[in-house]
């Protein structure tokens, strides 16, 4: 045999190791990927009491304020109905949430409760801890196109209705901009859509022009003060009103007019009612945000966890379509809150104090 004929021997061999090597690594992990799924039998709960109902709360992030007070209200009433909870935050990393949902389960948690970073992805948790017989609640954020067992949050439509309601009362005519949320969560959305049946009329009757109208990234403040900044230098900062998907979009956008020396002029809404965008309210600069009772939601839902962990039947009062179901679900009532009203909503509820709001 020539050298030629020894080289396309070689050649032709090691295509078929390669092609090998590649079959035996594909076939390893999807055993690893079976072997690791958790199962219903292999489960044991890694409580200090496994009579207790175990709930796990899968968060996406605690790096905004309101997300704290979740956890602190939803731990705690899990607690005095008779349970026990862990809590894991992913920081908007999906992998990461899905591999805390993994290990929650694995953990022998009864009912998963479920903030989403991406109502899609988030889809992967639901099929893994229903094949584990584990329950999913899914918390202020709805879980799109799985069979999800509850959706509890507030009205998010009813939120971007308040929100635009309450800019027109300020500027009813002129140029636009709606900075929205992370449009891979399903709640800026429905923020969106919402803001859009109040200014939708407007619009048609010439009153109102969207001039820029853009989500933000990851919710970041400082992508929606980019964002604000592109929609001043496009329109040669000829913007009337704002409508900020939340406290935090609402923060960047006030710091873009701020540069521009137009802050306090125009109306901006929020929602959240954090305490730097109430603050900015009692100063002027920022219109309005929404109050969403989180004592009303986390206590809600850990009630529904509780029961569903028991096997009790849960009352829901409406069903919401996620895209594969119409999911049971429970809608609160979310309230605006404006300079006239702050005394009445947050601080009467103790969300916030006058001591944080007023204090020099």
């Amino acid at each position: 045999m020539g050298e030629k004929e020894v080289l396309k021997v070689l050649h032709k061999n090691s295509q078929v190791c390669i092609l090998f090597l590649i079959m035996l690594l594909f076939s390893s992990a999807c055993t690893n990927q079976v072997a690791n799924e958790p199962k219903k039998a292999d489960r044991i709960k890694l409580v200090s009491d496994d009579g207790k109902p175990y709930i796990g709360f899968v968060l996406d992030t605690l790096k905004e304020e309101r997300w704290y007070k979740d956890k602190a209200l939803f731990e705690e009433k899990v607690v005095q109905m008779g349970g026990q909870v862990k809590t894991l935050a992913a920081n908007g990393l999906d992998d990461i949430q899905i591999k805390q949902a993994e290990l929650l389960i694995q953990e022998g948690a009864d009912v998963l409760v479920v903030v989403p970073h991406n109502a899609e992805i988030s889809a992967k948790i639901v099929d893994m801890a229903h094949k584990a017989g584990v329950k999913v609640i899914s918390y202020d954020r709805l879980i799109k196109n799985s069979k999800v067992d509850y959706y509890i949050s507030f009205d998010n439509e009813k939120v971007g209705e308040l929100q635009a309601s309450e800019v027109v009362k300020k500027v009813s005519k002129g140029n636009f901009a709606y900075i929205g949320g992370a449009e891979s969560d399903n709640n800026a959305v429905l923020f969106r859509k919402g803001a859009m049946k109040v200014i939708q009329p407007l619009i048609d009757k010439g009153d109102i022009k969207i001039v820029y109208d853009q989500y933000t990234d990851e919710w970041k403040p400082e992508t929606a003060q980019k964002n604000m900044q592109s929609a001043l230098e496009q329109n040669s900062n000829q913007i009337d009103a704002v409508i900020a998907a939340n406290d935090g979009t609402a923060g960047g956008v006030i710091n873009a007019l701020s540069s521009a020396g137009l802050s306090g002029n125009i109306p901006v809404s929020g929602q959240d009612a954090e305490l730097m965008g109430v603050k900015r309210i009692v100063e002027g600069t920022q219109t309005m945000t929404v109050y969403k009772p989180i004592t009303l939601l986390a206590g809600k839902v850990a009630e529904v966890a509780v029961k569903a962990a028991k096997g009790e039947k849960v009352a829901t009062d409406r069903t919401v379509n996620n895209g594969e179901i119409d999911v049971p679900s429970i809608l609160l009532d979310p309230i605006a809150v404006t300079k006239n009203n702050i005394k009445d909503t947050v601080i009467k509820d103790g969300y916030l104090t006058e001591e944080e709001l007023y204090k020099k």
